[in-house]
Parts: C-alpha cells; sequence; structure tokens
C-alpha cells in the first residue's frame, strides 16, 4: 500500500488539524515516510512536539527559520516526497493556492510540488457555499497534480450541522493510497457484490449470516486504487466505500442488479455471502407466538454466480467466492467448475482469524487453469491487494 512511500502532510489553521496526528500515525502504521509543513496558524491547534514525535521528523512551519534542515526546505521537501496531504486546507490557504500566493510555509512549498497533491477542505458551511471560494476550489482542482476531496456533512465546530467538515483520517488515507497506486486496471469496469443479505420472514424477522462486507470493501478499493470503474452491490453493512454503491437487503434484489449490470462488466467479483435459501411465504404481519412450535417452509433462492456464469463471454472474467466446512479444497473447485467461473477464492471456518466479521483473511485462489495460491493470514485490504494481482494477471 503506502510501505515506504514519502508523505508529506501540509496543515493549515483549522480546528480539524487536532485530527492530523491520527492521520500521521495511520501513515506510519502503513510503513509511509512522513514529514510535517504547516502554516503558523496551524500550531495553534497542534503543537510542533505532537507532529515531531509522531512523524520523527523536524516541523517545516518557517520559512526563515535558523535550524530547518535545508536551506531551501520548500524546495527540498518536494522533491523529497512522493505525495503532498494538505489536511485542513482552510479557506485562506484554498485561496492562496488558486491566485498562486506563497507566503508561507505550507503555500511555498505546494507552489514547488509538482507530485501528487490531496487536498482536504475544512471549513463552516456557508464559507464553504460562498462563491469565491467555490470558484477557488474549481481552480485548484483544475491543477494538473491536484485532488480536491468533498467535504463531508454533519456537526461543524461553530455548533451549526452542515456541510464543511473535513474528510475523516482514515478516508483520507484510503484517497492517498488510490492516488499512489499503479493504476493497472484503467479503462476496466468491475462489479463487485459483498455483505449478507437479508430473506424476510415477517415485517420485523428475517433470515440472514454473520457477514460483515469488510472482504468485499476490500476487494471494491483493491480496485478502484488500480483505475478501474467499480461498482458495488452490497448488502446490508457497516462499512463504508467511496465509489459507485447500489445497496440491496435481499438476495433477489441482489441478482437484479447483477444481471442489469453484469453485461457492460469485465470483471465480476461475487463476494457476497448471499442467502442460499428465503421462507416460502412471507407474513404481512408478525407472526405471533400462538404456541411454543413455528415451521417454516423454505425455498432456494437463485444462484447468481451460476446464473452469470451461463451469460460470460469470452471477455468477461468471473470470480467466486466459497465459504466451506468439509472437503474445502475438492467443493471449491467443483464449484468452480459447475458455475463457470474464472476463479474462485476459498473461505475456510477452520482458520483461526479468518472468516466473518474479522479485520484479517486466510484464503487460498484456485483458477480454470489448474493455478491455486495460498494466501497467508493478513488484513482484509491486504487478501484483496493480493486476490486482484492474481486474477488481473
Amino acid at each position: 500500500m503506502l510501505k515506504g512511500k514519502h508523505i508529506l502532510v501540509g496543515i493549515s489553521g483549522g480546528i480539524a488539524a487536532y485530527k492530523i496526528p491520527e492521520l500521521i500515525r495511520l501513515l506510519k502504521k502503513e510503513e509511509a515516510e512522513v514529514c510535517v509543513c504547516t502554516t503558523r496558524n496551524a500550531l495553534q491547534f497542534v503543537t510542533p512536539l505532537t507532529l515531531e514525535t509522531l512523524s520523527n521528523n523536524q516541523v517545516y512551519s518557517d520559512v526563515f527559520a535558523p535550524h530547518n534542515n535545508h536551506q531551501t526546505e520548500h524546495i527540498s521537501l518536494p522533491d523529497w516526497a512522493d505525495l503532498m496531504i494538505i489536511a485542513p486546507c482552510t479557506a485562506n490557504v484554498i485561496g492562496k493556492m488558486a491566485a498562486g500566493i506563497a507566503d508561507d510555509a505550507l503555500t511555498t512549498t505546494f507552489l514547488a510540488m509538482t507530485k501528487p497533491v490531496l487536498v482536504a477542505p475544512a471549513m463552516n458551511d456557508k464559507m464553504l457555499a460562498h462563491p469565491a471560494v467555490q470558484r477557488n476550489l474549481q481552480t485548484i482542482a483544475g491543477y494538473h497534480n491536484v485532488t480536491v476531496l468533498d467535504c463531508d456533512s454533519g456537526f461543524l465546530a461553530c455548533g451549526t450541522t452542515g456541510k464543511g467538515r473535513m474528510q475523516e483520517p482514515e478516508d483520507i488515507l484510503l484517497a492517498a493510497d488510490i492516488l499512489l497506486e499503479e493504476k493497472t486496471l484503467s479503462g476496466k469496469r468491475v462489479l463487485i457484490t459483498a455483505g449478507p443479505t437479508q430473506e424476510k420472514i415477517d415485517p420485523v424477522r428475517y433470515i440472514s449470516n454473520y457477514s460483515s462486507g469488510k472482504m468485499g470493501y476490500a476487494l471494491a478499493y483493491a480496485c478502484l486504487k488500480r483505475g478501474a470503474d467499480v461498482t458495488l452491490v452490497s448488502g446490508p453493512s457497516n462499512e463504508h466505500f467511496i465509489g459507485k454503491t447500489v445497496n440491496v437487503t435481499s438476495a433477489e434484489d441482489m441478482r437484479r442488479a447483477c444481471l442489469e449490470l453484469f453485461p457492460e462488466t469485465d470483471i465480476a467479483i461475487l463476494c457476497a455471502a448471499v442467502a442460499d435459501f428465503k421462507p416460502d411465504y412471507i407474513s404481512e404481519q408478525k407472526i405471533k407466538r400462538h404456541s411454543e412450535d413455528l415451521t417454516l417452509t423454505l425455498k432456494p433462492t437463485h444462484d447468481i454466480a451460476a446464473e452469470l456464469g451461463q451469460i460470460k463471454t469470452e471477455r468477461q472474467l468471473l470470480v467466486g467466492f466459497a465459504l466451506e466446512t468439509n472437503n474445502e479444497e475438492e467443493n471449491a473447485v467443483n464449484k468452480m467448475k459447475k458455475k463457470n467461473l474464472d476463479f474462485i477464492v476459498l473461505n475456510s471456518t477452520q482458520d483461526k482469524g479468518a472468516g466473518f466479521g474479522c479485520d484479517t483473511n486466510k484464503v487460498t485462489v484456485f483458477s480454470q487453469l489448474g493455478s491455486k495460491h495460498t494466501l497467508p493470514l493478513a488484513s482484509k485490504h491486504e487478501i484483496a491487494d493480493s486476490i486482484v494481482d492474481i486474477i488481473s494477471h
């Protein structure tokens, strides 16, 4: 991901600066090298000691400071960096960036930065809506090396609620990862399914499973950062995806969405834990407990993977997932052949730290051509990167 990358974090004087130590911590956790440059006002919200302790580097905040590491920090830092992140980026700094004004450590460094720059604006909702700010945002978004993140909506420091919040450190980290990843899937349209489905019994009950959606969402990000046009079809999940998402509930909802999207898809990765059965009858009223016994009659849902396998063309790649409890490899390979999949990813319930609800996974990837790749226990984002590497080569 960001291991070994040089990330220059620029901080301007907004209240959201208090979140940047967490961003630096996340970058260091990804084994990136981090340097920090700031405006003087930024240091009203976060201390140099905090920033230097987390980044393991001196903070650059004064163009004319007597103890900078180099005589021209605003030139040497952009030469060193692979990516510059400016967060929070205030209306004032956005205006300077748009006008080409360089009167402090942050803006002089920005003007010398020819490599990618990721901007995370943050301000009051009324300031964000001002025509001058909107014009300035459009101007800097037009620079060849600048990517501007949208502001989030929610509770603001001034006590109002509206649009203007800086995106969370985790989302900024993902955006940085996407910017720096080699675009090996550029021009490809990718369909990914994720999460569980819920099959209604009555208005207040349903049948489902323990899937969290974490693996499917990680795969969506893995494809997105490689430049693919990703559409995620997701059952109910607490996970978050910044790309195109189709939210569904039942197996039939997911089936219809997939059948609609698949003809224009180059790669489909079916990671969702789709219910195999659903109630034969859905009660319109809540079922009362009239007795101790209740019998539910179930019927099979449609097999989405098999249906897509039947209509798959030679230009399309179809990847399935299998969660097995016995005869794991044999069952997974048979499923791949029966459903006309190009690859199948085997999850095992026998492996500690793998499967539903975990942040880690351990899988084996089989192909129709007979290859087998066993991926050791790792984070689901790392597993997703490895899966995409395998299926796209």
